[in-house]
């Protein structure tokens, strides 16, 4: 991260967080949760430039579509490295929580998954761009994949099934095989601005429905 060497004149206002609160005063809390808000706001900022403009994109720009100074960055996120693999489980779990509030609120089940595809192929799209990145650390890389894995294979099987138990898709698909094949459909997308990974996903989703 070139743009290091700038960050100890940024960002003055947040200077408090570094000292903390040695009294352990009322204050502590709330800079607790300010800095929890702040770290939050760069991760999704971090995942939206990202997409826009790759892992390489300057940091200044995502200091800034977060609203917080570099001083703020570095602190959450001391290298690049540290950067890129809190967008990645940042980005799992957001991922994972969405199944369940899908399933409540959506009109079906099968709308929920064609939904949760949705965020799963927003998400893919992103981690193809952070996986060459961190590839050089394959034990890393490794554990990232399989954390991957723990957190999202159920949430796509709960969603299936509870398509299935409707009676709206087919059963003859699992949870991984489905979530493979939009992996595929999503490579080259984050090179590619016209193409559509959400638009081919779509199809595939549509077609798990039962015939009439």
């Amino acid at each position: 991260m070139r743009e290091r060497a700038t960050a100890g004149r940024d960002d003055a206002v947040n200077q408090s967080d570094r000292c903390g609160d040695a009294d352990g005063g009322p204050a502590a809390p709330s800079r607790r949760k300010d800095a929890r808000r702040n770290k939050e706001t760069l991760l999704e900022a971090a995942a939206a430039v990202f997409v826009t403009s790759g892992v390489d994109a300057p940091v200044r720009d995502i200091a800034s579509r977060a609203g917080v100074g570099l001083g703020t960055l570095y602190r959450h996120f001391p290298t690049r490295a540290d950067l890129i693999i809190g967008v990645y489980r940042h980005q799992v779990q957001a991922c994972a929580d969405a199944g369940p509030a899908l399933l409540a609120a959506a009109p079906s089940p099968h709308d929920a998954l064609r939904q949760w595809i949705d965020l799963f192929v927003d998400f893919l799209v992103t981690k193809h761009g952070l996986a060459a990145v961190l590839r050089s650390d394959q034990a890393g890389f490794a554990a990232l994949h399989d954390h991957f894995l723990d957190r999202l294979l159920p949430v796509c099987a709960e969603l299936l099934d509870a398509a299935v138990t409707a009676g709206e898709i087919r059963a003859d698909i699992d949870a991984l095989t489905l979530m493979r094949g939009v992996g595929n459909l999503c490579i080259g997308a984050e090179s590619d601005p016209d193409y559509d990974a959400r638009r081919l996903t779509r199809v595939l989703v549509d077609g798990l429905r039962r015939p009439h």
